[in-house]
Parts: C-alpha cells; structure tokens; sequence
C-alpha cells in the first residue's frame, strides 16, 4: 500500500511539473510576461521610479495573471452578444471589465508614487488615462484580428506589436512627454471612436435595414438544425429576400492554423464525427474548440443543409454553395467578393444567431463592406452540441435519418432520394 501511494504521489508530482512546464511553454504565459516586464521597463523609465512597490508588485501580477483576465474579457463579450445582439453590446461587455482592471492598476500607481503627478494631470488624471489606453487596447486587439483574416501576420505577433506600441505611448503619455502624450491621446480616442462608431453603425444598418436583395448565410452547421430552419424562414420573410446563400465553413481558420502548427490533430472517427485533440504543442490559454471537439466533415454538412432545405421547401429560395479553393485561401471575406461578383450591386443581408459562431460571422460581415445584418436572438434549446452529443428532436427528419445512418457506420446512406457512399464519415454521392 506504501508503494502504491507513493508511486500516486510521483505521477502526480509528474503531472504537475508537466502542466507547469507547458504553461511556460505557451506564448499566451510568454506575451503577458512580456507584456509586464516592457510595462515595468517604460513606466520605470518613463516615470522614473524603477524601485517603487506598486509598479513592481502590478508588473509581477500582470505576468502571471493577464491570460486568465483575457478569458474573463472574452466571457464578457460573448455573453453580452448574445443577450443583445447587437455589436456595441458585445464591445462595452469587454469593456467594461479590460476599463475597472486598467483603472485599479492606474489607481495603484497614483496612490502607491509610480506616477509622476504632473504627467498624469497632463492628461486629465488617472481615470481619464485608464479610458484612454482600455480604448487603445480594445483597438489594436480587433485591428491585430482584421489583419489575420486578411492574410497579414499572425494573431500573436499582431496584439504583441499592437500592446507594445500602446504600453509604450501610455508610459511616456501619461508622463507629460511632448508628442507622446499628444499621440497616446489621440491613439485612444481615435480608435475608441472608430471602435464603438463602426460597431454603431453595424447595429444601425440592421434595424434600419431595406427590405429586397439577397441573404448570405455562413457558419458551421455542425449540424445543420431546426434553429437554422427557422432563422432562414423568418429572415426570407422579414427582409423580402429573393434567395439565400449558404456556405458552411471548411476548417474553420482557427483550426486551420492549429494543424498546421501541429497544436490540434484528429484523434478519432466516433459515430460519424471527426473528434478533435489538442497536441503536446498545444498553448494551454488557447481556447482550440469554443464550439466543441467533434465535426462533420464540410461534405457531409454540406449534404445535410441540402437535404434539409429541399425537405423543407425552400430548394427555390436557398442556394447551397461551397467555394472550396476561394475558402481555403480568402476565408468567408473572399466568398463574399465572389458573391458581389456574381451578383453586382444587389443589396446583401448577412443571417446570423448570437452565439459565438454567430457573432463571429457578423464582424466578418461589418469587415466586408456595406451589409445589412439579420440576426436572431438565441433563446430556444436547441443546441449543436447537444445534438452531437446525441440530443433528439432539434433537427429535422432527414437530417436525423442521416445521423442515425452514421452513427450506424452504414456503408451507404439513402436519404431525400439520393444515395451516398460513405467514407469514414464522408457523404459521396452515387455507388
């Protein structure tokens, strides 16, 4: 018995030790380190005031906790969006908790002697300068996001230069420096308003939105469900919509690039559904499948949205499409030029939900120029993740027909009048 808990006690010391050492590895724990010692660098340089307490003690905090204070910020965001709906809802939830954190840390400075007094009265006082770097902050973190859709730089690397550039600005603004206290000004106010005035204007053009044009409808459809059903009904009606477009995603780009990092892989094939994992390259501050682990093949739901929309009678009012090289290399903004190609000068209308995923495509659709945005309160029960995990009645009879056949690993799938051969989870159609 002895040995026994001695050897738990070794696995567990083990597995510690493990779990310390990929938290050290991950570049999240290595940004918030960098993050606190420029910060400790440019407000002791800045301020003078390298020995004093408060500034050490908030640097050390900040190192160690600024990832878990991240995902609070994300939570924020995401549970704003979906009470509202509404963009500015989503941007003042994150807000609001990034705002209370900055000003607790600019108090500290001010009362603990980090700051120099004059500097800090030169922009209107700690809370002023708190408003203005939590403004500059949220802006070059949805900037740094803005150029990885497009290609420009990774996600890491963009908020890296994008915080760095505003740690520096605020050091030596809220020290009265000339011209950087003008441009830590006119930085936080400038891409507070452009922030907050875009996400206005989204809000606006989707309750002020004309009816006519055609629908453009992205997302997972992991798989494809009652809720989607409804949402595209009430948006054809709502809006006077001569057509609807959907395009599923492929691999979503998160995914993508966490298999090319080797930081996620498939682990397995269970009941139809490619199950996900995290490698040992994984970073452990990295949420890899906010939506869940296991996903149909893009074939496959392409093939239940067909057969979902044909036994629904919408067959004449929905358009399937599946774009695959244009998504592989342009995401969903190059499926939207390539619809404005087809499609020159129609109004477009972009359907969402406000869950996560939906959310996320309709800051792809204020990215993509002038669409009017269609979304649907999320308060029904019905959920993606229940369903794969085995949830009955969310979606339709030929999609659960499908799912059934799947899960029974059958080698060919009959549904809607069509056949399809199936390859470890994917539909093929014909013998």
């Amino acid at each position: 018995m002895a040995a026994i808990g001695a050897s738990a006690k070794i696995m567990g010391f083990a597995t510690l030790v493990e779990s310390a050492r990929r938290y050290v590895r991950s570049p999240s724990t290595r940004l918030a380190a960098f993050s606190a010692l420029l910060s400790y660098a440019c407000y002791g340089y800045a301020h003078g005031s390298w020995s004093n307490a408060a500034l050490i003690g908030v640097s050390i905090f900040t190192g160690v906790f600024l990832p878990t204070y991240a995902k609070l910020s994300n939570k924020a965001e995401l549970w704003a969006n979906n009470q509202f709906g509404f963009v500015t809802a989503g941007r003042f939830g994150r807000f609001v908790p990034q705002y209370a954190f900055n000003l607790a840390v600019f108090a500290i400075f001010f009362f603990g002697g980090a700051f120099s007094r004059p500097g800090i009265a030169s922009v209107g006082g700690f809370a002023v300068a708190a408003l203005v770097t939590t403004l500059a902050s949220q802006g070059v973190q949805y900037l740094a996001v803005y150029c990885v859709a497009r290609g420009i730089g990774d996600l890491n690397r963009n908020v890296l230069v994008g915080l760095s550039i505003n740690l520096i600005l605020t050091a030596f603004g809220t020290a009265g420096v000339p011209l950087a206290r003008e441009a830590f000004l006119v930085m936080g106010f400038g891409l507070g308003v452009a922030l907050f005035g875009l996400g206005l204007a989204s809000d606006l053009r989707s309750v002020l939105a004309p009816k006519g044009g055609i629908g453009v409808f992205f997302g997972t459809f992991n798989p494809f469900h009652n809720t989607h059903l409804t949402l595209l009904r009430r948006a054809i009606e709502e809006r006077g919509l001569d057509k609807v477009i959907i395009h599923p995603t492929l691999i979503p780009r998160l995914h993508a690039d966490a298999f090319r990092k080797g930081e996620i892989r498939v682990a397995r094939l269970e009941q139809g559904f490619q199950i996900y994992e995290r490698t040992e390259k994984a970073d452990v501050n990295v949420d890899y499948f906010p939506s869940g682990r296991q996903f149909l093949p893009p074939e496959t739901r392409r093939i239940l949205i067909e057969l979902a929309v044909g036994e629904a009678g919408l067959a004449n009012r929905v358009e399937v499409a599946f774009l695959r090289e244009i998504y592989d290399s342009k995401g969903f903004q190059g499926v939207i030029a390539e619809v404005k190609r087809r499609h020159p000068g129609v109004r477009l209308h972009g359907l969402h939900g406000t869950d996560h995923g939906g959310m996320t495509v309709r800051n792809i659709y204020d990215e993509c120029g002038w669409i009017y945005p269609w979304r649907m309160l999320r308060r029904d029960k019905v959920s993606a993740t229940a369903i794969r995990r085995g949830a009955k009645g969310m979606t339709s009879a030929v999609v659960t027909d499908v799912l059934e056949q799947l899960t029974a690993n059958r080698p060919e799938v009959v549904a809607g009048g069509r056949r399809f051969r199936n390859d470890n989870g994917v539909l093929i159609e014909g013998r």
